[in-house]
């Protein structure tokens, strides 16, 4: 399975959006000295069968990588594929993506796809879904992966209202249990819908997640504070705020942490004004700082998005 390469954007600041078409629950990263942004491509359940990637070396000029994961790669997926988020482990590229919208009894859940660069082509890694049985009444969907300061892998994963996390074999072949001897562990939040992910930032854990419903206005990203990636996380507030003359529908998001500084970029979908179908949503890109207390300055949507930020 090839990737197709073509120029998205050339100007003074990426624009938002940043890449034409319907695009949803992006993940951001940087590998291989670019940017790189992993969304969904956002289309009725039996045509989201595919994943698109952009990468740039600026944050301003993008380059689409077409479909570098597609269901033909994976056996068992049949209906609608999402939410992926692309690590480096060693030499390896891993997405981690959800499948099927399984429910109890069924086939799908959270898969696990390898490359060796970071647009693909990827390939099946386990043959099977790495998580497909539903506990702690979180569905096996929008998943996010990340290493603590001391190195140890995580999964972090959920939604209809329910949040766990689970310890990662270094491998990725499957999961380890927890010092207490349990491998999941429900950290569910009020407000908390789906959409998790978590930040390391001066010694405190920033725990972020979606709220609202995803086909509509309501939609938003909420976040708390907590010392350990086991909280107790209690909701602080919102991130990014309205802003009802531009977008609605502003969550499920990622953060860019720019190397080598203390400087962040939030990179979310929302609706575009006048959009009536849930699945038409764009990926956006913006700015977001922290007050001197630690807590999440409110970021303003806008339609310019992030200027020049070349890579060092």
């Amino acid at each position: 399975m090839a990737s197709t390469i073509a120029a998205v954007t050339s100007a003074a600041s990426a624009g938002n959006p940043i890449a034409p078409g319907w695009y949803a629950d992006p993940d951001v990263g940087v590998f291989d000295g670019q940017y790189w942004v992993y969304p969904t491509f956002s289309d009725k359940y039996e045509k989201q069968l595919h994943f698109d990637a952009f990468s740039s070396k600026d944050l301003v000029t993008w380059q689409k990588h077409e479909s570098i994961l597609d269901n033909k790669a994976i056996a068992w997926a049949h209906m609608a594929m999402w939410a992926p988020c692309i690590v480096k482990n060693g030499e390896k590229y891993f997405m981690f993506f959800s499948a099927n919208d399984v429910h109890k009894g069924q086939i799908g859940g959270i898969g696990v796809a390898v490359a060796d660069a970071p647009g693909g082509p990827f390939k099946d890694y386990l043959g099977k879904p790495l998580i497909n049985e539903i506990v702690n009444g979180a569905q096996p969907i929008d998943q996010a992966v990340f290493q603590d300061p001391d190195g140890q892998w995580w999964i972090l994963y959920g939604g209809w209202g329910h949040c766990n996390l689970a310890k990662l074999k270094a491998d990725f072949t499957g999961l380890l249990p927890d010092a207490d001897g349990k491998v999941f562990h429900e950290i569910t939040p009020k407000g908390y819908v789906e959409g998790p992910m978590m930040l390391f930032r001066a010694g405190k854990v920033y725990f972020m997640w979606s709220e609202g419903a995803w086909t509509g206005s309501s939609y938003q990203v909420a976040y708390a504070i907590a010392d350990t990636i086991h909280g107790p996380f209690t909701r602080i507030g919102t991130i990014i705020q309205p802003k009802p003359e531009l977008a609605s529908g502003a969550g499920h998001h990622s953060i860019l942490k720019f190397p080598d500084r203390d400087e962040y970029a939030i990179v979310y979908h929302r609706r575009p004004l006048g959009e009536t179908d849930g699945n038409h949503r764009e990926t956006c890109i913006d700015k977001m700082e922290f007050n001197a207390d630690g807590t999440i300055k409110p970021v303003i949507m806008t339609a310019e998005g992030m200027g020049p930020m070349p890579l060092k």
